[in-house]
């Protein structure tokens, strides 16, 4: 089991090697000091900060402690015995593709009214119904002094409405940039923007693993050589056919030539035996001049 404190930093927008949009949520984790590690669990730390900040007792267990300062400190199950005390837990600890579970306080939208807070229906608006259209209608249960008239426990009614602790499950972490400490989750997470939360490894894992090839930098530089690379194909093939043409036409211009040729010496070899037979009808009539 993985486990690492972190802050939400807000949502960007990634694509896919298809094109496909991802919504990702941006995920701070500076690297966790382990402040103690017991036989199967362990205390980590987070956000570090001045001792004068804290207050006595705080002082106290840093300085028994022997670490510094960190103004969020959560205990972990630690079954395997994989942090010692002094361990940095890192970004690198979850991978591209696992699925994590992250924990986090909602939004917290103060005090409002039960049709907010529960979806209720709005009442009557018209025909004098006078004014239920946000009331919660009746909160007490039974009819009459045979059942008890009494409000039972976990009502829906109006109260203070967010800032509770949920746990979304099976997010997908798309990329895990140790550079920076950032963790890119596929997805939103409880909180507004610059909360805290925990992501650690995933509990329920579904049978079917999503798998996203996010357009980075190496990925982008690779697209745009194959592209090149089918830029140039196509340049190559546009080439070859345009000699293909020009060789056909010349051999048409050829073939036509060859053909014109052989229509001359038709006409000429033609009007050879025209002109002999004309002499030839001359030389008839003069015999035949002679002879009379």
């Amino acid at each position: 089991m993985k486990y690492i404190i972190g802050r939400k930093i807000g949502m960007v927008q990634l694509f896919d090697v298809n094109g496909h949009l991802l919504p990702a949520t941006v995920v701070q984790c500076e690297p966790n000091l382990v402040l103690e590690a017991k036989e199967k669990r362990i205390k980590v730390g987070y956000d570090k900060v001045d001792v004068k900040k804290l207050n006595k007792p705080q002082q106290g267990l840093f300085k028994k402690l022997k670490a510094q300062p960190h103004r969020i400190i959560a205990e972990f199950d630690n079954l395997s015995n994989t942090y010692k005390q002094g361990d940095l837990i890192k970004v690198d600890a979850f991978t591209k593709g696992e699925l994590v579970d992250i924990q986090g306080y909602t939004k917290g939208r103060g005090y409002t009214g039960a049709i907010v807070r529960w979806n209720f229906k709005c009442g009557p608006k018209s025909h004098g119904a006078g004014y239920p259209h946000r009331y919660q209608g009746s909160i007490a249960f039974g009819r009459g002094g045979s059942q008890g008239q009494r409000v039972p426990k976990g009502k829906k009614m109006a109260g203070r409405y967010g800032h509770e602790l949920v746990t979304t499950e099976n997010l997908t972490v798309l990329e895990s940039l140790l550079k920076w400490n950032v963790l890119l989750i596929l997805g939103a997470i409880p909180g507004p923007s610059d909360t805290v939360i925990i992501i650690k490894s995933s509990v329920k894992k579904p049978t079917k693993k999503n798998e996203f090839t996010i357009i980075s930098k190496e990925i982008k530089e690779q697209i745009l050589e194959e592209n090149e690379k089918l830029e140039d194909k196509e340049a190559l093939r546009e080439a070859n056919l345009e000699a293909e043409a020009k060789a056909e036409a010349e051999a048409k211009a050829e073939e036509a030539k060859k053909l014109a040729e052989e229509k001359q010496k038709e006409a000429e070899a033609k009007a050879i035996e025209k002109a002999s037979a004309a002499e030839q009808k001359k030389i008839e009539e003069a015999k035949k001049e002679e002879t009379k």
